[in-house]
């Protein structure tokens, strides 16, 4: 079992940035990939990144490219979202996601290719 609890989440204008985090326990050994979505009011959960954590390569969807950064701390057990110039379309729950066995495709950016969610972290931008 693994347990991902996020943290870092609030308030921030357009155009400046927020970092959040996800502490990882439990057989956090076995964790192939770890992810973070997103969910607006009345939209689908969207993957935005995640990370293989074999070897640290990392994926990012179109619509995050060049403004967030996913990054992993392995002595911290900890998972990182670094997110610069936000927009007000980032407003969002973000959710940090942890899957624990391979992975055949490009990378799981799919919420049913997790199998461990936190509960959740509330980002709002203004513009």
């Amino acid at each position: 079992q693994v347990e991902v609890v996020e943290s870092g989440g609030g308030s921030a204008q357009a155009g400046g940035s927020l970092r959040l985090s996800c502490a990882a326990s439990g057989y956090r050994y076995s964790v192939s990939y770890m992810g973070w979505f997103r969910q607006a009011p009345a939209k689908e959960r969207e993957g935005v990144a995640a990370i293989w954590t074999g070897g640290g390569r990392t994926y990012y969807s179109d619509s995050v490219k060049g403004r967030f950064t996913i990054s992993q701390d392995n002595a911290k057990n900890t998972l990182y979202l670094q997110m610069n110039s936000l927009k007000p379309e980032d407003t969002a729950v973000y959710y940090c996601a942890a899957r624990n066995r391979p992975y055949g495709g490009t990378w799981p950016r799919r919420d049913y290719e997790y199998n461990y969610w936190g509960q959740g972290t509330q980002v709002t931008v203004s513009s």
